[in-house]
């Protein structure tokens, strides 16, 4: 594994979509319209390379945090990269899309040095995926208690997006366990966006009194991102293209399997905007500027999402498969995910990048 902080490609990029398509895809009520075209530039800088399928972004005031799915966790600091493998409680699954993925530090961090974590496992012939509690010794992270267990998996669509909302509670995205009938079932975690206290507690305004249930009807979550009036977005994979951006509001259903793309149902939610017939495979995302960045692993980019113009646009291709964006006061990180048997990963792959706007 390599570290880096000066290697600098100066991209020259529209803003319009680079994906061939003129027009802007979107659901129906929504005006086509083209994309403002201005040139602009950005920088785009290498951190660290050689990542073994990175799945999130988190950044502390002194160092940046990446959990890779096999079990591991890296820590890229100006002097150094450290990669440290997670000795769990339960057997790490090896199923698509499963094993260690999202995490969140908590304000009480840098005191107490406890972090969250998201990951999956087997019991018997069956997948589960949990949300632990992680402590760092000298040689690795130790699985030091349990916030909430027992989320159903499957074959595929483990959801894993956890972040510590404005309201400094733990939100958390579910996939369907390849089960779509279980996005509907009040009674079962999957398919779910479920909102929980940091102690793994029920909060007491939660839409189901004892649930941690906060919306449902969901196929695969795997972004969460409030804007600055604290308003919550989720991306999500569809069904054969249809990816989503919705937006998120306590007791909702978004109508999977009911639903997807135009259709609509009483009483079940339509997305915000949609991909169309084209496939986004959205995933991590973060507010920058007033606008959702959000990365696309089958679209191999950086999208960029206007909530206010409901126009959505590529930024960034060329680097392969993207995982999660993270964005700060200075720009965008990003990882790669060429790594994950679904890319085609390149001598250096998977990496960790910076993006610095020019001309914003």
């Amino acid at each position: 594994m390599k570290f880096y902080f000066c290697t600098f490609v100066s991209i020259m990029f529209l803003s319009a979509c680079t994906n061939g398509d003129s027009q802007i895809e979107q659901n129906t009520g929504q005006t086509e319209e083209s994309l403002d075209t201005t040139e602009k530039t950005m920088e785009v800088k290498t951190v660290a390379t050689n990542l073994n399928e990175p799945w999130e972004i988190v950044k502390t005031d002194d160092a940046i945090f990446i959990s890779e799915r096999d079990g591991s966790i890296v820590e890229v600091t100006r002097e150094d990269t450290k990669r440290k493998p997670v000795d769990f409680d339960q057997d790490l699954a090896g199923r698509p899309e499963a094993g260690l993925l999202g995490l969140a530090f908590p304000d009480s961090y840098e005191k107490e040095g406890d972090i969250l974590a998201y990951y999956s496992y087997i019991d018997g012939q069956d997948v589960f995926q949990r949300v632990a509690t992680m402590k760092e010794e000298a040689e690795q992270w130790i699985e030091t208690g349990v916030i909430i267990d027992r989320i159903p998996g499957g074959q595929y669509h483990q959801g894993g997006r956890i972040e510590i909302g404005p309201d400094n509670k733990l939100y958390i995205t579910t996939g369907d366990a390849t089960e779509p009938v279980l996005a509907q079932d009040q009674q079962s975690l999957a398919g779910k966006i479920l909102r929980i206290n940091l102690d793994g507690s029920i909060p007491e305004d939660n839409p189901i009194k004892g649930s941690p249930i906060y919306t449902l009807g969901h196929r695969n979550p795997q972004g969460l991102a409030w804007d600055e009036e604290g308003n919550l977005y989720a991306t999500e994979h569809g069904n054969r293209a249809h990816d989503e951006i919705n937006f998120i509001q306590p007791r909702n259903n978004y109508g999977w399997p009911e639903i997807e793309g135009d259709d609509t149902e009483e009483g079940l939610i339509e997305p915000v905007i949609h991909s169309g017939d084209n496939t986004w495979a959205p995933t991590g995302a973060d507010f920058y500027q007033d606008h959702l960045y959000f990365a696309s692993l089958r679209g191999e980019s950086i999208r960029r999402f206007n909530p206010d113009g409901q126009i959505q646009e590529v930024v960034l291709d060329g680097y392969g498969r993207i995982r999660d964006v993270l964005a700060t006061e200075e720009g965008l990180y990003f990882i790669t995910n060429n790594t994950d048997g679904r890319g085609n990963p390149s001598a250096d792959d998977d990496r960790l990048l910076f993006i610095k706007f020019n001309n914003e």
